[in-house]
């Protein structure tokens, strides 16, 4: 059976965005930091996520020359969503458009397909996160927003949390831990410093 990690950016105040979405104060361009989390998504047998992240992601990846594309799309992955199938729509529309287009900066990047392919998860939570673990293969990887990764959490379906906390404090914003049904006791794996500040967190449920 393969685990599940959860990878996810925070402040020191345990907050994955602000509380409209924003997240440009992760974007440091601590090299370092960034190349930990390609080396790191390189990792992924399978790559899950919500439906919101999906739509935002799908449209974007295909097309993207920037680091993390060539994991992002090659990687097979699957989508949480009660919409069934129409969920992959924007991947579709993303596809299309982009070998319509002559201008060489939208060219399809190697396995940009795999966003259309994806699989769609329509049922149970658990259950379907069952059904992933029991394949063969590596890790998967959850990515995407704080709902996704609050639900995952809140039923104990997260095997390893790989946390990137930022040195900054928001205040307010999206929270992952919020809806646990009682307190979660995590194990430190492993801590790593990066130059910038960020510090990479690993944990286990215990």
């Amino acid at each position: 059976m393969r685990k599940l990690i959860l990878t996810m950016a925070t402040s020191l105040d345990g907050f994955v965005s602000g509380p409209e979405g924003e997240v440009q104060w992760m974007l440091n361009g601590d090299q370092e930091a960034i190349a930990w989390k390609v080396e790191n998504l390189w990792k992924a047998g399978l790559i899950i996520m919500g439906s919101h992240s999906f739509r935002d992601m799908a449209p974007f990846w295909p097309t993207s020359t920037l680091v993390f594309a060539p994991a992002m799309n090659r990687i097979p992955k699957a989508v949480f969503s009660k919409q069934g199938p129409a969920v992959l729509e924007p991947a579709i529309k993303a596809i299309r458009d982009a070998r319509a287009q002559v201008d060489d900066a939208r060219q399809l990047q190697p396995g940009a397909e795999s966003w259309t392919e994806a699989y769609v998860a329509s049922g149970d939570l658990a259950q379907e996160v069952a059904r992933l673990k029991a394949q063969d293969g590596k890790p998967i990887v959850a990515l995407g927003g704080a709902a996704f990764a609050r639900s995952l959490i809140a039923h104990k379906l997260v095997d390893e949390l790989a946390l990137m906390v930022h040195p900054i404090a928001l205040g307010k914003g999206r929270p992952i831990f919020s809806d646990l049904p009682a307190p979660l006791p995590l194990g430190l794996v492993s801590s790593k410093a990066f130059p910038l500040g960020a510090m990479l967190q690993v944990y286990r449920p215990v």
